[in-house]
């Protein structure tokens, strides 16, 4: 058993470790005065393809194939040099997530950041991917989503995957809450087609990006065999369908900062940088 820790009477930071150490500071605000980019599209969203960032990315692509007129520039922030720390992003998000929004449409410019806000400012916007019958149903799994991805990321990713080192009970506590999550999403759809009911909504849209890789095996290393993801059957159905959809598909590689060549797409400004794309 390692070294029970002892907390201070007071906290102080101190170097941790770990994946994100070298950014992680327990202040908010901007660090280095830089303006964000800007193209000629009336949205503008400044994100990294994360599960978070994702929501986002392909809410926009199935505004577009929808036929709405959502066109939109895409400009990938770079969460590990600290690219969220800069004063034009700091402007959208002084909270310094990714991703964050720009709605240029109206008189005045307004700022939308926080991903299920996001997804319910375009869906309200836009009048799409809302469910008119089940609309309270929709809502609470849209926020069961936004309540439960600390869990699953900041929780189970960081300390099965990104912590210094590995302790039992951390993972036991967040591998356990990673499980019970999947589970309640597993009956659920067993129930119904989508999580609002028979309709793809938001809800959908917010959940898909993190439990897909969990289901597809791409995320925090071994994870879909550690937790036995295999186990639920009804999340796989779901996910394989969404996953075949040409937005998700497009929506998933906007702000793609990894892999092979063809399957990053650091910047996005119309339908025509998806071509040789592998997705």
């Amino acid at each position: 058993m390692p070294n029970a820790y002892t907390p201070p009477k007071v906290w102080k930071n101190t170097e941790s470790g770990g994946k994100f150490a070298n950014i992680n500071r327990p202040t908010s605000g901007a660090r280095e005065t830089r303006e964000l980019p800007r193209g000629e599209h009336a949205f503008q969203l400044y994100s990294l393809a994360t599960p978070n960032g994702v929501k986002a990315s392909v809410m926009l692509e199935e505004l577009l194939e929808a036929g709405h007129d959502a066109e939109y520039d895409a400009y990938t922030i770079n969460i590990g040099e600290g690219d969220q720390f800069t004063s034009g992003f700091v402007g959208i998000n002084p909270n310094s997530k990714i991703p964050a929004l720009l709605d240029l449409t109206g008189d005045e410019e307004v700022r939308v950041f926080e991903s299920g806000a996001i997804l319910l400012h375009l869906a309200e916007k836009f009048g799409a991917f809302l469910s008119s019958e089940h609309r309270a149903e929709m809502l609470s799994w849209l926020f069961w989503q936004v309540g439960s991805a600390p869990f699953i990321g900041g929780g189970f990713g960081h300390f099965y995957a990104y912590a210094p080192e590995k302790f039992e009970y951390p993972i036991d506590r967040y591998s356990m809450e990673t499980k019970r999550l999947f589970d309640v999403a597993d009956q659920r759809l067993g129930a119904t087609k989508y999580l609002a009911g028979d309709d793809y909504t938001i809800a959908d849209i917010a959940i898909f990006p993190w439990f897909a890789p969990f289901v597809e095996g791409t995320i925090y290393n071994d994870a879909k065999t550690f937790l036995s993801i295999d186990e639920y059957e009804n999340v796989a159905r779901w996910v394989k369908e969404i996953a075949a959809r040409p937005a998700v598909k497009r929506g998933r590689i906007v702000n793609k900062a990894w892999g092979e060549d063809d399957e990053q797409l650091l910047e996005r400004h119309s339908a025509a940088d998806f071509a040789g794309k592998k997705m």
